[in-house]
């Protein structure tokens, strides 16, 4: 999904790009891996296992794509001298903090997702080659699943919608996470980063802002976290402080409203 957009964005800025993805290509192949690094200078990183209920029954395929083979790959970065920028998520933290999440906040993820996705961070860290990781949270856009989608195909079969008002965070376009990304390796930026929308809101606000824009006759009603049985449990707090990458970036990080109109109106 940040893949897609990634690369459009990137080749809009003139950058040269090879793009590597399934069915093709497998991160967890090794031969494979080696063979991306070729005469570029950065490699980075948007392949995950991402169905976090379905992590839980299969562990050992979500730490094989999320840490394993990204610390194969910054052993090879390392070995190369070549450079990594990888794409995390917020759920390597646990959401119960009263504040926003800061880079320097300890980790607790609570779900093999989560687990797996901190494990390929610091596998990454300890492997000893340049590297930027970027954690980024309530993403959508055209490709790939993602949470806006599934609203709107809910709300096409008419409601009302039980979404949950406890869960706290910034959706975030692709489109926006890829020009920040973009930045950062315009910039030679290494170290962790936080990005997300300018702004917070729960997923509730969000599906009625979904709803109101596309399905204005469809009811959106609030339900808690704990309303819903899954197999993965999902922090409540996804809010990130951004001021160390905005300090980066060139333009003001557009507040979560404006994009998400935009990506509903373009569909």
């Amino acid at each position: 999904m940040l893949g897609t957009d990634l690369v459009a964005d990137c080749r809009s800025r003139g950058l040269a790009v090879s793009v590597y993805d399934l069915p093709e290509f497998d991160i967890t192949n090794e031969r494979m891996l080696e063979g991306v690094f070729g005469s570029s200078d950065v490699i980075v990183n948007c392949a995950a296992y991402t169905n976090v209920d379905r992590a839980e029954s299969e562990e050992q395929l979500a730490h094989k794509v999320n840490a394993e083979s990204v610390g194969r790959l910054g052993r090879l970065a390392a070995k190369l001298d070549k450079k990594v920028l990888h794409v995390s998520t917020d759920f390597v933290f646990d959401g119960r903090l009263d504040r926003l999440y800061r880079e320097s906040d300890e980790p607790n993820p609570l779900s093999t997702y989560g687990r797996t996705k901190l494990a390929g961070e610091r596998l990454l860290q300890d492997s000893g080659c340049r590297h930027c990781i970027v954690r980024v949270q309530w993403t959508y856009g055209r490709a790939g699943d993602n949470f806006v989608k599934k609203i709107l195909a809910r709300a096409s079969q008419g409601g009302p919608l039980k979404v949950v008002d406890d869960q706290h965070g910034s959706p975030t376009a692709t489109t926006e996470a890829a020009k920040a990304i973009t930045h950062l390796l315009l910039k030679g930026a290494e170290g962790l980063f936080h990005f997300a929308a300018r702004g917070y809101t729960t997923r509730f606000e969000t599906a009625r802002f979904i709803a109101r824009k596309k399905c204005p006759g469809v009811e959106v009603l609030p339900c808690r976290t704990s309303d819903f049985k899954s197999p993965a449990e999902r922090p409540l707090n996804s809010r990130f402080d951004c001021s160390k990458v905005q300090a980066l970036l060139d333009e003001p990080i557009a507040e979560w409203q404006g994009p998400l109109e935009r990506f509903l109106e373009s569909l």
